[in-house]
């Protein structure tokens, strides 16, 4: 018997709920349980946010962001990835809109734990990239799932999402888990001088849609719009 992806998922419960003003506009704040911890020994949390700006109940095309957790960018201002950026840059459209959801995964290092993150860290400084320096560690190139974010949408009573992310992976991994994608649009951060391995190891390794850096010294706009 065909057993629906939504009836066999671990239970979601909210842990809190309450208005948080940003400097992006004020935001209802959810705090999620999705099932156990998953990775003890990696230090991956079950607690997942939402961050929710208007009624997004019944609404189709709500414009939402999936985003992983990244401690060292987004509390201790890293240079080595666009993590921050793209988090800020997704609540500063959703306030823009009006409208819109960040939901907030707590899976650092694509999935692998801060120690195991900060171990890759001194291989690149080695001169591997993020896929090398995790394969060499024996871990996976992206241990991500996104679960708790299906969980989350249905939860939400959202219809249909514009999704902002620049990972193929990420609009299949969710399209498979029911959720509705009507469109994507690219989240597109330029590159510093720290970040720039890291950005063409995600293009030309891992799939992702972003310019190369040569696209992108050469002054193509890197505005946001819809494509699938």
């Amino acid at each position: 018997m065909y057993v629906p992806t939504t009836a066999i998922r671990p239970q979601l419960d909210i842990r809190a709920q309450a208005p948080v003003p940003t400097r992006f506009g004020l935001f209802q704040m959810l705090v999620f349980r999705f099932g156990a911890t998953t990775s003890p020994e990696q230090g991956l949390s079950p607690d997942h946010v939402a961050l929710i700006m208007g009624d997004v109940r019944g609404k189709s095309d709500v414009t939402l962001r999936v985003h992983s957790e990244c401690l060292t960018s987004e509390v201790f201002g890293s240079l080595k990835c666009d993590c921050r950026e793209q988090l800020e840059s997704a609540q500063a459209e959703i306030g823009r809109r009006g409208l819109g959801v960040v939901l907030y995964l707590r899976q650092e290092g694509r999935g692998i734990g801060l120690a195991n993150k900060i171990r890759a860290y001194q291989l690149q400084a080695f001169g591997h990239d993020t896929v090398d320096a995790n394969r060499i560690l024996g871990l996976p190139d992206d241990a991500r799932g996104y679960e708790p974010a299906a969980a989350m949408i249905e939860h939400l009573g959202i219809e249909s999402i514009r999704l902002l992310t620049n990972n193929p992976d990420k609009v299949e991994a969710l399209r498979a888990l029911g959720v509705q994608i009507a469109s994507r649009a690219p989240a597109i951060i330029q590159a510093n001088p720290f970040s720039a391995p890291y950005l063409e190891a995600k293009r030309l390794r891992m799939g992702h849609a972003i310019p190369s850096l040569r696209d992108s010294a050469g002054g193509e706009s890197a505005a946001p719009s819809d494509a699938e």
